[in-house]
């Protein structure tokens, strides 16, 4: 056997360049007691929480794989609920950072969050068209609502009923009564898809944004079904808004013709409020006082609305019925009065227009803050990776908008389409199509920011000051980077410059355009007019015309010959000196988009549109091997430095390294979103950097773990089928149809997981079982005791019981995962659970779990657990201590609040005494002061 290749491992080490990603909402957080100050945004995988004054990243909730799609803070301010691509849901802590509640109940991405108003509850609507209400406290799925047959946009709790509204793409907006679980209503009047919701007016007016022009206004009057279990019984529903029908009183003879959607409430259209924008909107909210509303659609202005409350009605309707009486008194006596009753407030009285927000971009997703002061700040994310943040005043006469800040060095505003790195392995250099910046690799910090034209490809002057970047127009531009100032602009190219190269003597460089032209260039010290000092310059020196576009350009390491890329899916070969030509390179279908040459001047590698990658000699122009490299166009290839190893890119949001000489796939980079538009390697070899459209840098390091490629292999496999487990069919409830609600988790390779320990842990209880009544009898027949051996794993816990470890084994089961390892357990360990359960229930342990457990397993295994008779009397026991000690349970809870309570007025009088003899010492103080100054006064009289 011979010796294996021992390669080394690349990790990602950072990502950078991101400000926030498009995909997911910008929300406020109460951060370190700051309100209106702190933002969460999604920043691909991860969220960043950005201080606005300062414009520093202070926080980074670390994510997994997937992107970010939905973000929702709770109301205490304390937790962040954050929904992904792939239906995952993570609470983060904002104190540490860490994500501890994990929720998987979503088949495609999260496409909203809301907690209800006391962040015990957590609603999720996602692409797969279910909407999941989870326990935030008890970490588990409710129960799963059905009836949406597309996307759900938008999902609200209501503050005083315990009832949801969601809206979807299907035009609907529906009705959920949580005690039920079921929906009771259904809004049919939109034609196109709804994409928000909002309620106003304490919650007496819903509003709902489509995909035109208009707000839609819906009156809601709730009956007496539904009212508030502390309101009195004598105390009727309150009436709707001025202008809103007043039949909001139910009798006893109506309750029986209405129908029984209307028995919880009536939901009727008052009217439409227009907006400006003809696009469909995008985001349509309210901030937390409910009293200012705003939407956008696709374009860059945000329209802001104030929504007047009771008191400001009725002195409007005042108002207005002072003008009603003296037009009455002014008219002619022959003509009738006219009654005071016919006055009545439009819509877009009660809900006026207040201002429009006019962004320098579009706009993503908004969130809004009204300050006790009154004044309302507004966060925007932009398409163009940037936040801006603005302040105005809505109570104001003519609402003056401000700017108070904007978020944009860290990054981009469009995506960057070349990289470099430095001669010393610290600087980055990274252009797209407004800027060149530069980063310092250590600190991932941004140091320099250059305006550009639209950068193709870039490159390092030798010495590490000077950049050169070739532009969409043609032009080159040179740099300086300790200044930051561009020195020179040279009209290089009548196309696009598509490739630079520099010359391994680094006397010059090459490039290759759209013009058919590869041009060769020097670099020279000219004399600056601004200075005494030369500055660098560059001079053309030869011009090589070619039949077809040059799309990339290579010297080789001896700088002997010349590769070329041409539009005709052909690389062309020449002598450096004399440019005649060597070798034609031809096998691709589609055109070589980027190459290398290895270090050695052997081999050449070219990555080509047609997704694959082709390994040729140099020395006669073979192809040595063609790999199918990517599941789409390959964007760039590039050697290690003083290896056969390779790296390319692809449009598939991969990133995957190569080996040249046995011509096998190493490993794969993933974590890019998006196409994958370039990579650089250091000159080391020790770190990639590489771009995409998501518009993010990522930092890719070499370790010393080495990598073996059976391994590698394995692990593919592994993750292969742990997606396999998933994408499988669900499992189903005995005796339950598929109608609109369901249960909330899905099958996971963890719910598996789980559901494999709970099986081991009983086989374990069995084998330790049998083993102690075996011992039993063999001490029994000897007449004396014999030591029985110990479980290795039993002894691990500490020398416990095989019963105690099988209720080790679940309190290790994620709150949010029992069900579903319960579901996927097979029935013959079901009796034997049944028993441990009985015995541990009565000696109190872990109740609430147990009866979790017991209650579901009841539930899904009924029919099976009656008919058996052995079961019977385990059934009889387990309801006598359940009941016992769940009861016990509730005492020693009802105690512990009321005791609680009893401290807490203790507390609130303490204070109150406190308060007020910290006000009478005060008043005291002042009291000795005025009669001192008294005395001096009259001591000078």
């Amino acid at each position: 056997m011979g010796i294996t290749k021992q390669y080394l491992r690349y990790t990602a080490s950072a990502l950078f360049g991101v400000i926030a990603s498009q995909k997911g909402n910008i929300v406020y957080v109460t951060l370190r007691g700051e309100k209106g100050r702190y933002v969460a945004v999604p920043a691909c995988e991860h969220v960043f929480i950005w201080d606005t004054r300062k414009g520093e990243k202070v926080l980074i909730l670390q994510g997994l794989k997937q992107e970010v799609t939905a973000l929702c803070p709770s109301p205490d301010g304390l937790h962040l609920a954050v929904g992904y691509e792939d239906g995952l849901i993570r609470v983060f802590s904002l104190l540490s950072g860490e994500g501890n509640v994990t929720f998987n109940g979503h088949k495609a991405a999260v496409t909203t969050l809301r907690y209800d108003q006391l962040g015990g509850r957590l609603v999720s609507g996602s692409k797969d068209t279910d909407v999941i209400v989870w326990d935030v406290i008890n970490e588990s799925g409710l129960y799963r609502l059905r009836g949406h047959k597309d996307a759900v946009t938008q999902a609200l709790f209501l503050r005083e009923k315990n009832l949801l509204v969601t809206s979807g793409k299907d035009t609907l907006v529906k009705w959920w009564d949580l005690d039920t679980q079921h929906c009771f209503k259904t809004l049919v009047g939109h034609r196109t898809e709804v994409w928000g919701l909002a309620f106003v007016s304490e919650e007496k007016r819903l509003i709902t944004g489509a995909a035109d022009s208009e707000l839609r206004v819906w009156n809601i009057t709730y009956t007496q079904e539904v009212k508030d279990p502390n309101e009195p019984e004598s105390k009727k529903t309150k009436g709707s808004p001025a202008g809103a029908d007043e039949t909001s009183d139910v009798d006893e003879t109506s309750d029986l013709e209405e129908t029984p959607e209307e028995r919880l409430l009536k939901c009727s259209k008052a009217g439409s409020i227009m907006r400006e924008g003809r696009e469909r909107v995008v985001t349509l909210a309210t901030d937390r006082t409910g009293r200012i509303l705003a939407c956008h659609g696709t374009d860059s202005v945000l329209e802001v609305f104030c929504v007047l409350n009771e008191d400001e009605i009725h002195k409007k309707m005042e108002k207005k019925r002072k003008k009603a009486r003296k037009k009455a008194k002014q008219k002619s006596e022959e003509e009738e009065e006219e009654p005071e009753d016919s006055v009545q407030m439009s819509l877009q009285e009660e809900i006026q227009r207040v201002t429009s927000i006019k962004a320098s971009t579009k706009i993503k997703s908004f969130d809004l803050i009204l300050s006790p002061k009154g004044e309302l700040k507004a966060i925007l994310l932009l398409q163009n990776n940037t936040i801006e943040s603005y302040i105005l005043n809505p109570s104001a006469q003519v609402p003056q908008v401000v700017r108070a800040s904007k978020i944009t060095i860290g990054g981009h505003r469009s995506d960057v389409r070349t990289l470099a790195f430095s001669s010393d392995n610290i600087a980055i250099l990274s252009a797209a199509a407004e800027s060149v910046k530069i980063w310092n690799r250590s600190t991932l910090q941004c140091i320099r920011t250059m305006a550009c034209e639209y950068a193709l490809c870039s490159l390092f002057v030798p010495g590490d000051r000077q950049v050169i970047i070739g532009t969409k127009t043609g032009k080159l531009q040179l740099y300086d980077l300790a200044s930051g100032s561009l020195l020179e602009t040279l009209a290089a190219h009548d196309g696009a410059v598509w490739s630079i190269s520099l010359s391994p003597d680094q006397r010059g460089f090459v490039t290759g355009g759209a013009d058919k032209c590869v041009k060769f260039w020097e670099f020279e010290l000219v004399k600056d007019e601004n200075s005494i000092q030369k500055r660098l310059s560059i001079k053309q020196t030869r011009i090589l015309q070619l039949d077809e576009d040059v799309l990339c350009v290579r010297y080789s390491p001896s700088q002997k010959l010349l590769a070329v890329s041409l539009l005709d899916c052909t690389v062309k070969i020449f002598y450096t000196d004399t440019l005649k030509f060597f070798l034609s390179l031809y096998g691709h279908k589609l055109p070589v988009l980027c190459m290398d040459i290895s270090y050695d001047g052997a081999l050449i590698a070219t990555g080509s549109a047609d997704r694959n990658v082709k390994i040729w000699g140099l020395d006669f122009g073979d192809c040595h091997r063609s790999l199918f490299a990517h599941d789409d166009s390959v964007m760039n290839l590039q050697f290690v430095c003083k290896s056969h190893l390779f790296f390319t890119a692809g449009k598939d949001h991969k990133i995957k390294q190569w080996d040249a000489d046995k011509f096998e796939h190493i490993q794969t980079l993933e974590g890019h979103h998006q196409e994958v538009w370039c990579l650089a390697l250091s000159p080391s070899g020790d770190y990639i950097v590489s771009s995409s459209h998501d518009k993010s840098l990522r930092l890719w390091e070499r370790t010393r773990e080495p990598l073996i490629l059976e391994e590698e292999r394995e692990m593919q496999r592994e993750a292969e089928y742990e997606e396999s487990v998933a994408k499988e069919e669900q499992p189903v409830v005995a005796g339950e149809t598929q109608g609109e609600t369901g249960l909330a988790g899905k099958k996971t390779i963890e719910s598996v997981k789980a559901a494999e320990w709970i099986m081991e842990a009983i086989e374990l209880y069995r084998e330790e079982t049998a083993k102690l009544k075996e011992h039993q009898a063999i001490c029994k027949a000897a007449g004396k005791e014999v030591p029985l051996p110990v479980n290795p794993i039993l002894r691990a816990y500490g020398n416990i019981s095989p019963s105690a470890y099988v209720l080790e084994v679940f309190k290790k089961v994620k709150s949010s995962e029992l069900e579903e390892s319960l579901l996927v357990l097979p029935f013959s360990y079901v009796p034997d659970l049944l028993v441990l359960f009985n015995e541990h229930v009565q000696l109190g342990s872990e109740v609430e779990l147990l009866c979790r457990a017991l209650l579901f397993l009841l539930r899904i295994h009924f029919g099976q657990i009656t008919s058996n008779q052995l079961l019977v009397t385990v059934i009889e026991n387990l309801k006598k201590t359940t009941v016992a000690k769940v009861s016990e349970v509730r005492n020693v809870l009802g105690f512990n609040m009321a005791g609680l309570q009893f401290l807490k007025r203790e507390m609130e009088a303490k204070d109150e005494v406190t308060f007020f003899a910290d006000a009478t010492g005060r008043f005291e103080e002042k009291r000795r002061k005025r009669k001192k100054k008294e005395k001096l006064v009259l001591a000078l009289v």
